[in-house]
């Protein structure tokens, strides 16, 4: 009766130590995790609008995985979100992304979180797309769009168990210069990173 209970505490103890071991290795990044593909409930300050599926724009394929966020800009000086979005709903438009975020920090979402955009090419198989609207040419955010960009960005990681270093520019895949004052301003965009790593 003893050994049987001696064998059982000695057990007891291994698993405890192999779960702690555990634990530290993915704590220190040790183990790669992949992450799961899962539609999450967006946070109530997200406007949820989602676009029709039409096989061009929003296609309802699913995503494969996620592996990286990717921040676009919408390339139109002064359009809003809801002119983005309304325009990826457009029968003629054959691209779109997850969010937009507009110039008065408000966030819409497009896509739902576990299907494909159509904003990356060949990375809108395991990406999630935010197009960012922008006052000028410059490219450059306003302070409300700026720190909406941050928090959505933070939230994502967040859910999906990703690092700042998973946060890529559109530019990162392909070499287009989107989002373009990020492009041309590495500096702004080691910021960025570093603001969305504070936040998460």
């Amino acid at each position: 009766m003893k050994k049987r209970k001696s064998r059982a505490l000695t057990a007891l103890a291994v698993l405890v130590v192999l779960a702690a071991i555990a634990a530290a290795a993915m704590k220190l990044g040790l183990f790669e995790r992949k992450n799961t593909v899962r539609d999450e409930p967006v946070p109530d300050w997200v406007d949820v609008q989602l676009i029709d599926i039409d096989g061009a724009s929003r296609r309802g394929v699913k995503l494969e995985e996620i592996n990286d966020i990717v921040v676009h800009y919408v390339g139109n000086p002064g359009t809003t979100a809801q002119q983005n979005r309304n325009y990826f709903n457009n029968p003629d438009s054959e691209v779109s992304s997850h969010f937009v975020i507009g110039l008065d920090g408000e966030v819409i979402q497009c896509v739902p979180l576990d299907e494909k955009s159509s904003a990356t090419s060949e990375r809108n198989r395991d990406t999630i797309s935010i197009e960012v609207c922008h006052p000028d040419e410059s490219g450059k955010f306003n302070d409300s769009t700026y720190r909406s960009l941050v928090r959505l960005t933070a939230w994502l990681c967040d859910t999906y168990g990703l690092s700042a270093d998973h946060v890529i520019r559109h530019y990162d895949t392909c070499g287009k210069e989107c989002p373009l004052y990020f492009v041309r301003h590495e500096d702004a965009w080691e910021q960025f990173k570093a603001d969305v790593d504070s936040a998460m």
